[in-house]
């Protein structure tokens, strides 16, 4: 068993739920292996094990998936929120265009199945959406009326704005926001952690560096080009702190994830700039591995966040914000061993998949218990 598990604080354990999750990866699964029922919509994906609750959707089994649906023996449907509706341009396009179809494999069927909740399903429905935009896809509005919550993670400070060129042609109206049917959508959002992801989770972690054996003041790994222009401007700041004499570990290529992990486990400060969303796997990932994260400040409501000065650090992106963060940071190395120790726990305790799919199962199941 990993470090990470054995370290985890217990999670309320009420009686383990048995549900029925549909999307490209088993999270639910992964977090309650004995009473998931996972379907795999993931196109590339070619094997199943029935007896451990893992199942492919082809064109020969959406029938027996609508009917599992519809069975009350569920204590909760999880589906993970598509990117875009199946019959789009785009989405046939990600579809056909793919080596996949290359060997005669054409899993149109897998697309399909997030539609057959617009049938009978007896359970209570929470869906997540672990999708870069701050937008729910329009095609994913039947989702937001069947379910009792609806995961974003990158949900706006303002709810409505999830619904900004998508359910609405621009920001949401005041006429669009007195519609009845419209606040019901809005009030179905919830905020989702990101979280550590799956793969580093299952594997053991290097544990916290002491302060002496740290070798690197700031860390940094992640695509600056094409990408957000927080990361285009700080990097600028990080190289001219780096002229400066402050120790900036920025690798020349990528790093096998052991390598990666440690390095960040090497780091005062690891800089977890925003890129495509706000939420990155390195912010929960340098504070499991024993670092201070260093973000721009967050644009998202959060869930469990990791708070200002107590788990991680954040600056404000206009000119001069981060170097000035770098150095006031360095300048109290113990506060910065105290942030260290708290914003690992704080990851521990609710930003591990475990903790997430708890989170998911007790909020849905609360909300439709109250319904």
């Amino acid at each position: 068993m990993s470090e990470q598990v054995q370290a985890s604080p217990a999670a309320p354990r009420a009686s383990a739920p048995r549900i029925l999750e549909i999307g490209p990866t088993g999270y639910m699964h992964a977090a309650f292996p004995e009473t998931t029922e996972f379907h795999s919509t993931w196109p590339d994906e070619t094997s199943a094990d029935p007896a451990r609750g893992r199942h492919l959707v082809t064109l020969g089994t959406l029938r027996e998936l609508a009917a599992r649906l519809a069975d009350p023996g569920f204590d909760l449907v999880v589906v993970h929120a598509p990117a875009c509706a199946p019959w789009t341009p785009r989405a046939l396009g990600r579809t056909i265009f793919r080596r996949s179809v290359l060997h005669g494999s054409l899993p149109l069927a897998r697309s399909v199945a997030p539609q057959l909740l617009r049938g009978r399903v007896a359970a209570p429905v929470a869906v997540l959406d672990f999708d870069d935009p701050a937008v729910v896809d329009r095609g994913n509005a039947f989702l937001l009326d069947r379910a009792v919550a609806y995961f974003k993670r990158e949900l706006p400070a303002d709810h409505w704005q999830a619904f900004t060129g998508t359910l609405h042609w621009r920001v949401p109206t005041a006429r669009f926001r007195r519609i009845a049917r419209n606040r019901r959508r809005m009030e179905t959002l919830r905020p989702l952690s990101l979280g550590v992801p799956l793969e580093v989770f299952a594997r053991p972690l290097p544990g916290p560096v002491p302060e002496a054996e740290k070798t690197a003041d700031v860390f940094f790994a992640g695509r600056v080009k094409d990408s957000s222009t927080v990361r285009e401007t700080g990097l600028d700041e990080l190289l001219a702190l780096r002229a400066e004499g402050v120790v900036v570990d920025i690798p020349d290529a990528p790093l096998p994830l052991d390598a990666y992990l440690a390095r960040l486990a090497r780091a005062r400060l690891v800089w977890t700039p925003e890129g495509y969303g706000w939420q990155c796997f390195r912010l929960y990932e340098s504070a499991l591995c024993g670092s201070v994260p260093l973000a721009n400040r967050p644009s998202i409501e959060r869930h469990a966040p990791l708070l200002d000065g107590e788990h991680a650090l954040y600056y404000d992106v206009e000119p001069g914000g981060l170097a000035r963060a770098v150095r006031a940071a360095l300048a109290d190395r113990p506060r910065l061993a105290r942030i260290a120790e708290a914003g690992r726990a704080q990851v521990l305790a609710h930003h591990t998949p475990p903790a997430i799919a708890r989170h998911v199962v007790d909020t849905a199941l609360r909300l439709a218990a109250a319904r």
